[in-house]
């Protein structure tokens, strides 16, 4: 690794521990760093600062730095596999058969969205993963030509199929009563609002177990970026590396999903950025992603908690970034 990337890594870093501190500081208590150090070492006792520290911004921001490195290397990965640049889990309708999988679980099982209990919030991303199964399986199918993946019929597919779930997602939520709905909207918009330790330890150890094994492949995504022929005239089991990898990508998007709500276009614009400061090998381009994903989404949170007098959806801070940067990536490819 050259001094340049390792320069730039350092200044995302530096970045992303900036607003680290903003977030942790600021809001309707302010806090100085003094005050923070004393309440985690229990000096200071004071209930407000106690409070607000653990109950409040200490779950919210490490909820915003998982779901942004899950995003971030699901998005990479997926970008990977495809070698498309345009693909993104919130786009392709990956992050919404999640999304439909978890409001199918609240509706016909759980049966409200306002009481939660630790079971209902630990088996939330399994229900996710298998929406997210059940979407990607519909795109890679209807996309599969003559043994190989059709780029651009993938891309709008998984449109259609996105736009399909979040119908569902939207008829089952309005089924719900009243107070039911209000949450789920809010959550289904992409909202780390009621940010909670119980939701950082549901979607905890999915990103624990998937990120590694996705990490180890870093080579086959490298490879992918070849034509499938090439690929498999090295000896690799292409379809088969394929379908670890997306079962490894959804996981990671069901866990974003099932604490976060569909938060888009940071599965999309975290790659790019990476891609840019590091180059083309996974090796390098997947933990930075996982960086540039964090320091997205807890840019978005800040934003989205100081832009109007009430705090808006993360999400809808993440599309009106990701819309017109997804509009320049269409110009730049003249697609």
């Amino acid at each position: 690794m050259s001094r340049r990337i390792k320069g730039r890594i350092a200044a995302v870093a530096a970045l992303l521990l900036a607003v680290f501190y903003l977030n942790l500081t600021s809001g309707s208590l302010e806090m100085s760093i003094g005050d923070i150090v004393r309440t985690l070492l229990r000096i200071n006792t004071e209930q407000d600062f106690t409070v607000t520290l653990f109950e409040y911004r200490l779950p919210r921001i490490i909820l915003a730095l998982l779901v942004g490195f899950g995003l971030a290397i699901a998005g990479t990965v997926i970008q990977g596999i495809t070698n498309n640049g345009l693909a993104d889990p919130g786009i392709l309708g990956i992050s919404a058969g999640a999304g439909t999988g978890i409001v199918v679980f609240i509706f016909f099982i759980h049966g409200s969205v306002v009481t939660e209990d630790w079971y209902s919030i630990l088996i939330r991303p399994l229900f996710g993963w298998l929406g997210g199964i059940l979407a990607a399986a519909i795109i890679f199918f209807l996309s599969w030509r003559k043994g190989m993946l059709d780029i651009p019929r993938f891309i709008l597919i998984g449109i259609a199929i996105s736009a399909g779930f979040s119908a569902i997602s939207l008829y089952f939520s309005l089924k719900m009563d009243p107070n039911d709905f209000q949450k789920a909207n809010i959550w289904l918009h992409g909202s780390i609002y009621n940010a909670t330790w119980a939701y950082i330890l549901s979607a905890l150890p999915w990103v624990l177990l998937l990120t590694p094994v996705i990490l180890y492949k870093h080579r086959i995504l490298d490879l992918f970026q070849l034509k499938d022929e090439t690929v498999k005239s090295l000896g690799i089991l292409v379809n088969r590396q394929r379908i670890i990898l997306i079962l490894c990508s959804v996981g990671l998007v069901s866990a974003c999903v099932s604490i976060a709500g569909n938060i888009t276009f940071i599965g999309l614009i975290a790659p790019h950025i990476s891609r840019q400061l590091v180059g083309i090998h996974h090796r390098y381009l997947l933990p930075v992603s996982g960086l540039m994903g964090m320091l997205l989404v807890l840019t978005a949170d800040y934003i989205a908690r100081n832009i109007a007098p009430t705090e808006i959806p993360v999400g809808i801070v993440a599309a009106l970034v990701g819309v017109p940067y997804l509009i320049y990536l269409l110009l730049k490819r003249k697609v």
